[in-house]
C-alpha cells in the first residue's frame, strides 16, 4: 500500500520554517505523497446557516500555495490536493496554478478534486452554490483542454473561449492525474466518467467500498474507459471532530488494523491525517515527525 499524509495547517504556528521541516520530513521518511486539504474561508453559524463541520476559525492556509513551498524543499514525493474545492475557484487560474506547480516540481504533481460542502464559502467567492455539480464537470474538460490541447476553443453551460493558448503545458500534460473526493452516487459517477482515481473518506462497512468501487467501474466501463486504471485511496481516520476521532493516532495498533482492513477492501493508498496526529498529543512539528516516523514503519511492514 502506498502512503500519504494530509498535512496539517496548525503547524504554521511554529513559523515558515516548520512547514519546509515537516515537508521535507515526510519526504525523508519514506512517504508517498503529500497531500493538503482545501478551505480558503469557514463561516459562522448564524441564524439560517447551522455551524460548519469544522471550528470557524481553524487555521488553515492556502493548499497550492502551501504545495509550492513545499515542492522548493523536496524532490521525489508525490504533491496533491485532497481535495480542492474546484468549483468555486476559476479553472483557467488553476489550470495555470497547476501547470506551473507540476513544471517547477518536474511533474510530481495530482490535482485532487472535489464539490465541497460548505455554501457560506460558495458565497463568499461569489459562485453559485447550486450549481457546484455541474461546473465540476466542466471545469475538469477544460483543465485537460489547458493542458493538452495547442490551441483550447471550449464552449459549455459556465466557460466560453475561443482561440486561447496557455503554455508551458504541465510536465505530465493532459495525463496529470485528476482524482476526485466524494462518497455520494454522483461523486462515483463523475470519479468512473472523468477521474484518474478515488480519494475517499472513511469507510469503516466493506461492503460499502465494495459497492463503491463497483459502481466506479460500472460508470467507467460504460463511458468506455478502462477501470483498472482508477486508483483508489482511503483517509485511515474518522475526521478529528471528536473523541474518538481526536485520539485516534493514540493508538498504534489501532491505525495498523485500519490500514489492513483499507488494503483488504482494494484500496492501494492509505491517508495519514496529520491534524489529528497532532489532536492525539503531538503538539509540535518534532513530535508530528516522530509519530509519522513510526506509523510509517509499522503500516509499511504491515502492508506490503
Amino acid at each position: 500500500m502506498k502512503l500519504s499524509v494530509e498535512f496539517p495547517s496548525v503547524v504554521y504556528r511554529e513559523g515558515p520554517l516548520s512547514i519546509t521541516r515537516l515537508a521535507k520530513a515526510i519526504e525523508d521518511i519514506g512517504y508517498d505523497q503529500l497531500d493538503m486539504f482545501d478551505h480558503v474561508v469557514m463561516g459562522f453559524p448564524t441564524e439560517s446557516r447551522p455551524a460548519p463541520m469544522y471550528p470557524p476559525k481553524m487555521p488553515i492556509m492556502e493548499a497550492l500555495m502551501l504545495l509550492s513551498y513545499a515542492a522548493a524543499v523536496t524532490t521525489t514525493i508525490g504533491l496533491g490536493t485532497e481535495v480542492l474545492v474546484l468549483p468555486q475557484r476559476q479553472p483557467t487560474l488553476v489550470a495555470r496554478q497547476i501547470s506551473t506547480l507540476d513544471t517547477l516540481s518536474c511533474g510530481r504533481v495530482r490535482l485532487g478534486v472535489g464539490v465541497g460542502w460548505q455554501k457560506a464559502e460558495y458565497e463568499a467567492m461569489g459562485v453559485d452554490f447550486e450549481r457546484r455539480g455541474k461546473r465540476m464537470d466542466e471545469a475538469i474538460n477544460l483543465l485537460r483542454a489547458y493542458w493538452g490541447d495547442s490551441r483550447i476553443d471550449f464552449h459549455g453551460d459556465f466557460y466560453n473561449l475561443e482561440a486561447i493558448a496557455m503554455e508551458p503545458k504541465p510536465p505530465q500534460g493532459n495525463k496529470l492525474p485528476i482524482w476526485i473526493g466524494g462518497n455520494s452516487n454522483r461523486a462515483l459517477q463523475r470519479i468512473g466518467e472523468l477521474g484518474d482515481g478515488w480519494l475517499a473518506t472513511s469507510i469503516i462497512d466493506p461492503k460499502v467500498a465494495t459497492t463503491s468501487i463497483a459502481t466506479i467501474y460500472r460508470h467507467a466501463e460504460e463511458a468506455g474507459r478502462n477501470p483498472n486504471n482508477i486508483g483508489f485511496q482511503q483517509m485511515l481516520d474518522l475526521p478529528p471532530t471528536d473523541k474518538n476521532g481526536k485520539d485516534f493516532y493514540s493508538n498504534l495498533d489501532r491505525v495498523e488494523a485500519r490500514a489492513v482492513a483499507v488494503k483488504e477492501m482494494g484500496f492501494g493508498w492509505g491517508t495519514i491525517n496529520a491534524t489529528a496526529i497532532f489532536q492525539s498529543g503531538a503538539r509540535s512539528v518534532e513530535a508530528i515527525i516522530d509519530k509519522l516516523s513510526v506509523i510509517h514503519d509499522r503500516l509499511r511492514q504491515a502492508t506490503q
